[in-house]
């Protein structure tokens, strides 16, 4: 299109310059007034004519391209959207919204696709974003469908546009400067129903580690929405993917609910409430909390029987460790031995058995037998005491030497029922290699020692070693003739490890270049501890990001695949890769917020994409409360999809962009220039006779 857009001048001489003579002609013409001139009006005529002639004035017209106006559609594809059918209502709405627009000719339609983080969903980031990309003067508005659950609505001036009882969104929006609005409307469709019933639980305070064998308190929180009568209901608490148990809570306030810390490492807690008749969603009905566990201190009881080469390495290997608090009896006088020697001159004291081994049992972690073998000090009692104390969750190690073959080893007493072998009458007294076979490639104690190539490397001889009888547990390590030499087991909720040989210490003064003795008795020592990383049977999963690695160890050759259940409930059947040591790992990508489970029909594992927690899912109910006072402020509109999509009308900048039934997007009718056209005003000729007949005209009445 193109028109007379206006008048320009295109001056013959410089500004100045026809400022100066236009100054000089205006003084003649004064002069000649005050002097009674005859003909000034005239001569007042032929200035005008000149100074006209020398701005050259035309007529301009330009040649214009209409430009279509932009349209923004704004999508919610976060975690929330798959409550109900809110999904296909997002669907159905975005094709819907596209047709009606579509049949606007002046009028582009460009998607937004918002993004869900651990702060919740973010689409006004992703807006602004395309609101910058936008040419000047050509949005017509923008049409957000979302089920109303967005975490980073600008605040408006005199208004806080986040929903009611969001502390957290409010706490955060108080800080936060006006917004610039936009130079159009902006409407919503909102996906779910009005007035829908929904409960949910939050985990109002849980502490971050907790010390291992004590309980650790969580306060929750359940509410119902709208708010109902009803007063408690039955909480399911389950720890580490273990045996369910339930708490009665309150509805409408607080509850405290104690969680035992058992074990070292991550204790995965999930809390489910037991849902509402026709409930919106039990997505928000379950939380899920990780607890850390630590030690205190971790007391050792170490007892020696005779004296040996190797008994001082125990007890420094022990005694490094800072978190180790470390008690050492070397049992030197037996009962049998007396002297008649005056109780006041003797320097060994006695051995405290009945309070270590009957009072103060039960407060030591582990207890280590080194060389020990029967002398009469302990009755059978306490060693029934120390079975007793392991079956109920302690461990002992038993490094033994050739005493353990012989009458008085204490295989021979009430022990005898936690020990995993018996002892043949043979003691090997010959030079060999320890090495790693078996059931030992795989056990995360002795893996971790093989090289690269995934072999026992060439340690150090050890020269002394006792047969035993495997009965149950695992052998780890062999020796002489592929003997059992490390025997690992676990007895009731407790565990043992047998030592059949007492050269360890060998490896501690590199002997033929020693061995991994620290490694070996650290990793030993953690998997009597149960430490997490040393489960023989065990699936983690860990994040990183948006990848999600999966890590199933295992003593058993196969290892079955694992199914994993993303937060919307869809299912995945995953195939492990073996690294050949007892673990299958994969990485995926998590395409979703919110906590995945992973099970193999033994175990279970969970792990939280983002947030444990996320304020995705603290509420799910659709609302238009959090984006009221932004919309009413740029003059849009809001509507439910449940109820129709609305038709969509051209409105006129200033006019009403909202009504009953409709929504409007405003016409810019914004163009681009593609030619200008001078056209004279006057034609020169024309300009040169006025000014020649004024200035006659002027000379012809000064004559009369």
């Amino acid at each position: 299109m193109s028109g007379v857009t206006g008048i320009g001048f295109a001056p013959l001489m410089p500004w100045p310059a026809i400022v100066i003579v236009a100054a000089l002609a205006l003084l003649l013409l004064v002069f000649g007034v005050i002097r009674g001139a005859r003909g000034s009006i005239i001569r007042a005529f032929a200035i005008a004519i000149l100074a006209a002639a020398l701005l050259n004035p035309h007529l301009e017209s330009e040649t214009r391209r209409g430009e279509p106006d932009i349209a923004l559609l704004v999508l919610d594809e976060s975690s929330s959207q798959n409550t109900g059918e809110r999904r296909q209502q997002l669907a159905q709405a975005a094709d819907a919204v596209r047709e009606k627009l579509g049949k606007f000719d002046d009028l582009q339609v460009r998607v937004v696709h918002g993004k869900e983080t651990k702060d919740g969903t973010l689409l006004f980031d992703e807006f602004g974003r395309a609101l910058a990309d936008l040419p000047k003067g050509r949005f017509a508005g923008s049409v957000f469908i979302t089920d109303g659950q967005v975490h980073d609505v600008p605040k408006v001036a005199g208004n806080q546009p986040q929903a009611k009882g969001d502390t957290k969104a409010q706490t955060k929006g108080q800080d936060t400067p006006a917004a610039t609005l936009p130079d159009g409307p902006v409407h919503v469709l909102l996906t779910g129903t009005p007035n829908e019933r929904d409960r949910r639980l939050t985990v109002e305070r849980a502490p971050a580690f907790g010390l291992v064998g004590k309980s650790v308190q969580v306060r929750i929180k359940v509410e119902d929405r709208p708010d109902r009568t009803q007063n408690t209901a039955p909480l399911t608490v389950r720890i580490d993917g273990g045996t369910p148990f339930q708490r009665n809570v309150r509805v409408g306030g607080e509850s405290d609910i104690e969680i035992p810390i058992e074990h070292g490492g991550a204790t995965i807690v999930e809390l489910e409430v037991q849902g509402l008749p026709n409930e919106l969603s039990l997505a928000n009905n379950r939380a899920v909390l990780s607890v850390s566990g630590v030690r205190d201190r971790l007391k050792v009881l170490l007892v020696s029987g005779q004296p040996h080469l190797g008994e001082r390495t125990w007890r420094n290997l022990l005694k490094s460790d800072p978190s180790v608090d470390l008690v050492h009896f070397t049992i030197l006088r037996p009962p049998e031995k007396n002297d008649f020697t005056p109780l006041n001159e003797l320097a060994l004291i006695s051995f405290p058995t009945r309070e270590l081994f009957e009072v103060k049992l039960h407060e030591f972690d582990l207890i280590v037998f080194d060389r020990y073998f029967e002398r009469g000090v302990l009755p059978p009692a306490y060693f029934n005491n120390i079975s007793d104390y392991v079956e109920k969750g302690g461990a002992v190690l038993a490094a033994v030497g050739p005493d353990y073959a012989g009458p008085r080893s204490i295989y021979r007493t009430p022990m005898a029922r936690i020990l995993p072998g018996a002892p043949t009458d043979k003691v090997f007294e010959e030079p060999f290699r320890a090495q790693i076979g078996g059931v030992g490639m795989r056990h995360p104690v002795s893996s971790g020692l093989l090289d690269n190539a995934g072999k026992t490397p060439e340690w150090g001889h050890w020269y002394r070693q006792v047969d035993t009888e495997v009965q149950r547990g695992e052998v780890v390590m062999t020796g002489v003739n592929d003997r059992p030499l490390l025997v690992l087991d676990r007895v009731g909720k407790g565990r043992v490890a047998t030592f059949m040989s007492d050269h360890v210490w060998l490896w501690a003064r590199g002997h033929e270049n020693g061995g991994p003795h620290s490694e070996l008795i650290r990793r030993l020592v953690h998997w009597l501890m149960k430490e997490p990383d040393l489960e023989e049977e065990d699936l983690k999963a860990q994040v990183d990001a948006d990848k999600l690695t999966i890590i199933r160890r295992s003593l058993e050759e196969q290892i079955p695949p694992v199914t994993i259940t993303a937060p919307s409930g869809a299912q995945e059947i995953v195939t492990l890769t073996p690294d050949g040591r007892g673990a299958a790992t994969t990485t995926l990508t998590a395409r979703e917020t919110g906590l995945y489970k992973i099970e193999d029909g033994r175990k279970r594992a969970m792990a939280a994409v983002g947030e444990l927690n996320p304020p995705e899912l603290s509420d799910l109910r659709a609302t238009p409360d959090r984006l009221a006072p932004y919309v009413k402020a740029t003059g849009g509109g809001i509507s439910w999809i449940s109820e129709g999509i609305p038709d969509f009308r051209r409105t006129r900048p200033g006019r009403d962009s909202a009504g009953s039934g409709w929504l409007g997007l405003t016409r810019n009718e914004s163009y681009v220039v593609t030619g200008v056209k001078q056209l004279p005003l006057l034609p020169a000729l024309l300009f040169l006779l006025l000014c020649a007949g004024t200035v006659m005209l002027a000379w012809w009445r000064e004559g009369r």
